[in-house]
């Protein structure tokens, strides 16, 4: 398995597993499928050659397998925060270490920035697997937000989690 941070060529690959994401767990993102199947391929192409933000893709066998995103803040008085966004592996693909991967290079990128001093993270409150995944880096929930998500009639729950560096 091969990580590293997409770029522009990488916008097909990274647009389809991104609605993919969307489509099959739409309590696990803040987007909806029905939104982003919309964006152009540019769009794609300027988020990942963003100047605050970098995307990691995990391939195997050259398919982008897993996908995180990390975001910069760019306040002053922010500038020692960084959020972790969209950490997504394809079915097929679960169940081998990749979502660990991603988020262990996705910490260590953190590192190499002077200014970050802390992560953070949301998930959806129930989802036990995700939540174990970034307690095992260090993560620990500072507060919940009832009804954060609605998709359709459903609501969905919000843990956040944050990491200090």
């Amino acid at each position: 398995m091969n990580i590293r941070i997409l770029n522009e060529t990488d916008a097909s690959a990274y647009r389809a597993i991104r609605l993919e994401g969307l489509k099959n767990s739409p309590e696990a993102f803040g987007a909806s499928y029905e939104e982003e199947q919309l964006y152009s391929l540019d769009l794609y192409k300027s988020r990942l050659e963003s100047d605050t933000a970098f995307t990691l893709g995990a391939f195997e066998n050259e398919e982008l397998a897993g996908v995180i995103t990390l975001v910069k803040e760019t306040k002053v008085k922010l500038k020692h925060k960084a959020s972790i966004f969209a950490l997504y592996v394809t079915p097929e693909y679960r169940r081998k270490g990749i979502g660990k991967k991603l988020m262990a290079e996705v910490i260590k990128k953190a590192h190499d920035f002077d200014d970050i001093e802390q992560l953070q993270l949301s998930v959806e409150s129930t989802n036990q697997s995700a939540k174990q995944l970034y307690t095992t880096f260090g993560f620990h929930v500072y507060g919940q937000e009832i009804r954060a998500l609605k998709a359709e009639s459903s609501y969905y729950d919000e843990d956040h989690m944050v990491l200090f560096l």
